[in-house]
């Protein structure tokens, strides 16, 4: 079973939904958050909008693949209006070459359709989760990367991340520019058309909850396929962002 399967599939759902620009715009403002979960952006969108709930372990940091409606998902990536049935359950199981496949194609469906900022938080994360992907890989896997956070002095916050029963001790947006490179902060505001702001602050998010999935027994046992996963994404979302 994916290890990110249902959280990309998540983001999917909401980058491809008509109503995510409505309810979850970007450029309204962020409320910081560096404890509490998920916060104030990735919660609007694993949330369904509602981030300022009382933060619920049960219901948002694992989600549930019989919840997902992968029908709705893959209508909306294939123009088919699916509508639903009984492949709901599937998210779980779908391969990594998939899961970069829907990333490029949430994308690149974004892009098509305006190329002034084309959707709401759902497209912003979606548009994230390669960044911090690569990131991942780039400092050598999961355990380089967690290796990096420490040396930095994010220890304790990762180890949060880990943590099965612990809510994740996000980063301070502010320190964001230590951990990503900035240009790349740009060129993501840039192609979905948020402010710099709302990019770190969504990095500050993301980065947690990718490392929690990850992570699922609380420690590095998953680690080679965690990191076979990432390679595999990656390139796939490459080979689709390249033909889209």
């Amino acid at each position: 079973m994916s290890l990110l399967g249902n959280l990309i599939t998540q983001v999917a759902k909401s980058a491809l939904d008509p109503e995510d620009a409505r309810r979850n715009p970007i450029n309204q403002g962020v409320n910081p958050r560096r404890t509490g979960g998920l916060g104030d952006i990735l919660g609007s969108v694993l949330g369904g909008g509602q981030s300022n709930q009382q933060y619920n372990p049960q219901q948002y940091n694992r989600v549930d693949p019989n919840q997902l409606g992968l029908d709705d998902l893959l209508g909306g990536l294939l123009g088919g209006g699916m509508g639903r049935s009984s492949m709901g359950g599937m998210a779980g199981g779908m391969g990594t070459g998939a899961l970069g496949s829907i990333l490029g194609g949430v994308l690149g469906a974004g892009q098509r359709r305006s190329s002034g900022g084309f959707g709401g938080k759902g497209m912003l994360v979606a548009a994230l989760m390669p960044l911090v992907l690569s990131w991942i890989q780039r400092n050598g896997g999961l355990s380089g990367a967690l290796g990096k956070l420490q040396n930095m002095g994010f220890g304790q916050q990762a180890q949060s991340w880990m943590s099965a029963q612990d809510l994740n001790d996000n980063v301070d947006p502010n320190d964001i520019d230590k951990i990503f490179d900035r240009n790349e902060i740009i060129e993501v505001a840039q192609t979905v058309g948020a402010d710099e702001t709302e990019v770190r602050q969504g990095l500050a998010e993301l980065l947690p909850e990718v490392v929690n999935q990850l992570t699922p027994n609380g420690d590095l046992a998953t680690e080679h396929e965690a990191n076979q996963e990432i390679e595999q994404i990656l390139s796939q979302f490459s080979n689709q962002h390249k033909n889209s």
